[in-house]
């Protein structure tokens, strides 16, 4: 709506994971390089665990994304399956080709002959699974045995575990505690410190095609940082609505005033409800335009 008053390409803040606009921040590289010596080391189990909307599904994708042909990837965005299920996901992400009615153990039979194949063709196989806070214990269990695989020189599957602070909490239970041991690396994300926000916020303009002044006074980022704990989520939200308030005035930046009348229509925000949306979709209906539903987004 607002990109081509801005003189942007795209849009800059969405929310949705994109690696070309990834940011790397200290806490994001340290992470990425967790995970690349973890997988180049062979160890069975890695866990990375954030607060939500730290960042763990784009961290995940540019890991995938930064993999060679070396390695062969799997990606379940879902776990939430019961035992058979994930095996079947998983066979699905490598290609194999299972009947559907196959019961559990003839899907492990596949899977174990497969991975053996790929470790004879010189491959790693790296399964990551995102939002694993939600995996059943059964699930959980039966994807430490499939770990079990090994040749005398390395395992033949690495998992990476990607979740919320809640699968430490479940990790911690005693029917997990075999799989708990065998966790070798782990990192934890945080959110951004007010100096890395400053930078986020201008990286994600500039891959967007922003090319004149800062957009973002000094005072509406403090009042960001203020508002969203740093959190990246969130800051993409709050940074959007600010865009859409000022494009709806006809102006060309942002300051603490916008950053306030966005944060007091966002939950997650932490700043209390001191305004409302409908007043930014005043301003922009007052020059004439529609609101779409991204902007009517929780």
């Amino acid at each position: 709506m607002y990109n081509k008053h801005f003189g942007l390409r795209e849009a800059p803040f969405s929310i949705t994971p994109d690696t070309a606009f990834s940011f790397a921040s200290g806490v994001f590289q340290e992470a990425i390089n967790t995970l690349l010596i973890a997988v180049k080391n062979g160890e069975g189990f890695i866990k990375i665990t954030g607060e939500v909307g730290t960042g763990k599904t784009l961290l995940c994708r540019k890991f995938l994304a930064s993999l060679d042909d070396d390695y062969v990837s799997a990606y379940i965005p879902n776990p939430y399956l019961e035992p058979r299920t994930l095996l079947a996901a998983l066979a699905e992400e490598l290609n194999l080709n299972i009947q559907r009615d196959l019961d559990q153990h003839l899907i492990l039979k596949s899977l174990t002959l497969a991975l053996l194949e790929f470790a004879r063709e010189g491959k790693r196989v790296v399964v990551t699974l995102d939002e694993a806070q939600a995996m059943p214990i059964e699930t959980l269990e039966a994807l430490r045995l499939l770990s079990n695989l090994e040749t005398e020189k390395r395992k033949l599957l690495q998992v990476v575990l990607f979740g919320q602070p809640e699968l430490n909490t479940k990790l911690d239970l005693p029917a997990l505690r075999q799989l708990k041991q065998r966790i070798a690396f782990h990192y934890e994300l945080r959110a951004l410190t007010r100096d890395e926000l400053d930078y986020y916020v201008a990286h994600r303009l500039t891959v967007a095609g922003h090319q004149g002044g800062a957009l973002f006074t000094k005072g509406a980022l403090s009042v960001l940082y203020r508002a969203s704990g740093g959190t990246p989520r969130i800051v993409n939200i709050l940074c959007h609505k600010s865009l859409l308030l000022v494009f709806g005035e006809g102006k060309q930046q942002v300051d603490e005033r916008h950053v306030r009348a966005a944060a007091s229509d966002t939950p997650a925000a932490k700043i209390g409800n001191t305004l409302h949306w409908r007043w930014i979709v005043l301003a922009l209906l007052g020059v004439g335009l529609g609101v779409s539903g991204w902007v009517l987004m929780r």
